[in-house]
């Protein structure tokens, strides 16, 4: 089938391509009014290691790399289970399952962003500050750190930040659309009628020479 076919056949099926992408989008959008609303509080924090807290010390590169490498280590700690554990111990929660922890880091600093997004603003914002807390100290038990500083300290959202209900209701219009176009596809693959002249030819393999004219009953 050829493109220009395709769109053809879906000119043909004009009601059904618009309907299902909008039946389809209106359905993704109301459930997505029933989702829960999540927050998402953020910190920075910074980490230093023991050679830099020294006043005498002067960094070389291979300190910096160093630096960073356990920078890398760092974010990987906080996503461990020993320190979610402890957080959600500090905090007197059963556990984190309801809270996301998002680590993001550049490559060139040792500067750490922490997003945590739960139902809940004042306690994720709580769980922000307390994993800055308890994996500082678990950095220096088990790592070479002076510590994990806070830059900027996560305060409770205002403001939701998902679920993103517009754009659940356009993934479920282009998901229609595409419903639409299979449906139209396969039926008329389905379909072996011959409907003129020119499939009559294709089939058969010889000229057509004449036609009978529709004739009113």
């Amino acid at each position: 089938m050829t493109l220009f076919e395709l769109f053809g056949l879906l000119r043909k099926n004009l009601v059904l391509v618009i309907v299902l992408p909008l039946v389809a989008g209106i359905a993704a959008f109301a459930v997505a009014l029933f989702l829960p609303n999540e927050y998402t509080a953020s910190t920075t924090m910074y980490v230093l290691s023991r050679d830099e807290s020294k006043e005498d010390a002067t960094l070389t590169q291979q300190d910096l790399s160093a630096g960073q490498m356990l920078t890398n280590d760092v974010s990987t700690l906080i996503k461990s289970d020993r320190v979610k554990n402890d957080v959600a111990q500090k905090l007197g929660l059963p556990n984190l399952n309801s809270y996301k922890l998002n680590v993001t880091s550049s490559t060139t600093t040792r500067v750490l962003t922490l997003a945590v997004t739960g139902p809940d603003p004042e306690v994720a914002a709580q769980v922000a500050n307390s994993t800055v807390e308890v994996v500082s100290k678990v950095a220096t038990d088990v790592m070479r750190l002076q510590s994990v500083n806070a830059i900027d300290a996560a305060t409770a959202p205002n403001a939701p930040s998902g679920p993103r209900r517009v754009l659940i209701g356009l993934v479920g219009a282009l998901a229609g659309l595409f419903l639409a176009i299979a449906i139209v596809v396969i039926r008329d693959m389905l379909d072996t009628r011959v409907r003129d002249g020119a499939e009559a030819e294709e089939i058969v393999g010889v000229p057509v020479v004449g036609h009978f004219p529709a004739l009113d009953k």
